[in-house]
């Protein structure tokens, strides 16, 4: 994953200079009356902060780091102004599992005792060699996430603790119909055979009962901007020539003439094909709509042979 590796560009100098800033554009946590103040919260992706935004309702101000469904989110640098955006929260949500190590160089340069911080790696209890970061398309995360943040922000601000519980809950049960979508495609079509570029999907891909045969090196290298060996790319075009999968899937925001190739094959022989996002796709959906989205397309793709480039 390129995005690793862009911790070390952010100079910690540069943090500082903006946390020196004027903030006059957020609201402001420590001004006025604590009970009435709106806190000030932030998601690294903006799936993150649309689950604080959820949950936190009126009461929070959440900024998306994040948030361009056209940008690589795989080369993505923080600036100052994110650098301010970071250090002046009161609460961050972020991925882990060196995805979005950037935000650790921020906080680690403007530490403050009062900013609650969750990772999500460290939510669910992943390792740090967990080898697929894109844990957002996991079942059960965003539920983990959901509670994680009615319970940060009710220790923020007790007096609506029982709110921030209440829209947990709510945002929990909206993640039904994506949870039942994933469990009607798994009895209806068992072991689907699909393949993909990276590994985004992967984890909605398993909980369907999809059988991802692309070869995980594959996968891997092109998440991490490595060119695939001669052979892994000739196994990955065989699958499609030999019309061994019924879906191709592909991360629609990170394309190359590789990826490219792969798509152009998969159409001449009749394979239809869905992109997936890392970014969640706005304006028009939130964290649950989004899912769901994604699973009908696979869906779709495999009953009626209908292709979803973008949703």
């Amino acid at each position: 994953m390129r995005i690793r590796l862009l911790a070390a560009l952010i100079p910690v100098a540069a943090v500082l200079a903006a946390s020196a800033c004027s903030s006059s554009g957020a609201p402001s946590a420590a001004s006025g009356d604590p009970s009435t103040a709106t806190i000030v919260a932030v998601g690294a992706e903006n799936e993150y902060a649309d689950v604080i935004s959820q949950v936190g309702g009126k009461y929070v101000s959440t900024t998306a780091i994040m948030s361009n469904p056209n940008t690589d989110p795989h080369t993505f640098e923080a600036s100052p102004q994110v650098a301010q955006e970071v250090s002046s929260a009161q609460l961050v949500v972020q991925n882990g599992v060196g995805y979005d190590t950037f935000m650790n160089t921020i906080e680690n340069a403007q530490a403050s005792s009062g900013r609650k911080v969750i990772n999500v790696q460290q939510l669910l209890g992943l390792p740090d060699s967990t080898p697929n970061p894109h844990l957002w398309y996991k079942p059960g995360t965003m539920t983990a996430v959901a509670n994680a943040v009615a319970a940060d922000l009710s220790e923020l601000k007790p007096a609506d603790a029982a709110y921030f519980k209440a829209n947990a809950a709510t945002f929990v049960s909206d993640l039904t119909t994506w949870e039942n979508a994933i469990a009607t495609f798994k009895a209806k079509y068992p072991d689907t055979p699909v393949a993909t570029t990276e590994p985004v999907a992967d984890y909605m891909l398993e909980a369907a009962g999809a059988d991802n045969m692309t070869p995980w090196a594959l996968q891997a290298d092109i998440m991490n901007g490595v060119d695939p060996s001669p052979q892994d790319v000739a196994t990955q075009r065989s699958l499609f020539t030999d019309h061994k999968v019924k879906v191709f899937l592909y991360n629609q925001q990170v394309t190359d003439s590789l990826t490219e190739s792969f798509i152009q094959l998969a159409q001449q022989n009749g394979i239809p094909v869905v992109g997936v996002y890392e970014t969640m796709p706005v304006p028009g959906y939130d964290y649950q709509t989004w899912m769901v989205a994604e699973v009908n397309a696979l869906a779709k793709a495999v009953t009626d042979k209908v292709s979803t480039e973008h949703l």
